[in-house]
């Protein structure tokens, strides 16, 4: 892990102040610039929860297909995502078949009283009959983890000595798009043998601000690239979370900190086996909140305009939509 580009911080470290919070900025800003990635411990949150949810998850997904498509909704809708659904690697403008896995979805809940609005950003969760625990554990998760992402963000703004009142997202995620996912890679023995370019997710960066992702590693799991390592496994801690930024962080930023580029790879011929579950939460800003990249020398762009988050993240979505 010493080796990865990709640094580990101690949340508890920053919160403590003085010398160990500076420390862990310079950190944040280094891992960063690098990779897009962090890995995040001292987060607080209780490591049964993500287990338990995963085991309810399971519970769903084992389901069969006619029962969950009662639930089937598309790419950014609340419910169950099912297979061929999605394409990640077309945001890259390449096109691939399409993503091994299925998801379940949730998204926030702070209408704004606006319909058209309030019906693609805050549309109503959909819960599942068969699995009653699946609500609970997934509320419960996104609360948590919700609460995490306004803190990575201080954190983030403070790497760049921009806080208190300085920090630009002070006041742009009172009610903040997010959405969750839950995400399924079957095992080969169920998906049959990957088309030639095929991933459980192909190449991709996330849209948003911060990405907060609880894994399961394995041979097919996730790798993050980096300009000086190319494409490598991505580090991992069972006590970390993984983080990683997307488009809209890198844009605010000037281009300072490039959008984590990652992929899940397919199902190995030497794990046919593999079932691995994964938790993201993918935060954003008010829909409607403005933007506006820095200026060298914090950024390394003078020529990027401001961008109204809602419409940023709203493009991206439509790109990787199949069908």
């Amino acid at each position: 892990m010493s080796e990865s580009p990709i640094l580990t911080v101690d949340l508890a470290r920053w919160r403590a102040g003085g010398h160990e919070a500076r420390q862990v900025c310079v950190d944040v800003d280094t891992s960063l610039q690098q990779a897009g990635f962090l890995l995040v411990t001292g987060h607080g949150i209780d490591p049964s929860l993500p287990v338990d949810l995963r085991a309810a998850a399971r519970e769903f997904f084992a389901l069969p297909a006619e029962t969950k498509g009662r639930y089937a909704v598309g790419v950014g809708g609340r419910g169950w995502i099912g297979p061929g659904m999605e394409a990640n690697g077309y945001a890259e403008g390449t096109e691939t078949p399409p993503d091994l896995k299925e998801t379940y979805n949730s998204g926030a809940q702070t209408p704004v009283g606006i319909p058209e609005v309030d019906n693609f950003w805050f549309a109503p969760n959909v819960w599942p009959a068969e699995t009653p625990g699946l609500r609970e554990l997934f509320e419960a998760w996104t609360t948590r983890v919700k609460a995490l992402s306004d803190d990575l963000l201080a954190l983030m703004a403070g790497a760049l000595g921009m806080v208190d009142a300085d920090n630009p997202f002070r006041d742009l995620a009172g009610a903040a798009t997010w959405t969750s996912n839950i995400n399924h890679y079957p095992p080969m023995t169920a998906v049959g043998r990957p088309e030639p370019g095929q991933f459980r997710i192909g190449p991709h960066t996330d849209f948003g601000t911060v990405t907060v992702l609880d894994r399961e590693p394995g041979p097919g799991g996730l790798q993050v690239f980096s300009a000086d390592g190319g494409w490598a496994d991505a580090p991992y801690d069972p006590a970390a979370l993984t983080i990683n930024i997307g488009d809209l962080l890198e844009y605010w930023s000037g281009g300072r900190w490039p959008a984590g580029r990652h992929r899940v790879l397919p199902p190995q011929d030497d794990a046919p086996e593999e079932d691995l579950v994964s938790l993201i939460f993918f935060y954003e800003l008010d829909h409607d909140a403005v933007v506006t990249p820095l200026r060298p020398p914090i950024g390394v762009r003078d020529d990027l305009p401001p961008v109204v988050a809602g419409e940023f993240i709203a493009e991206r979505l439509e790109a990787i939509t199949l069908g």
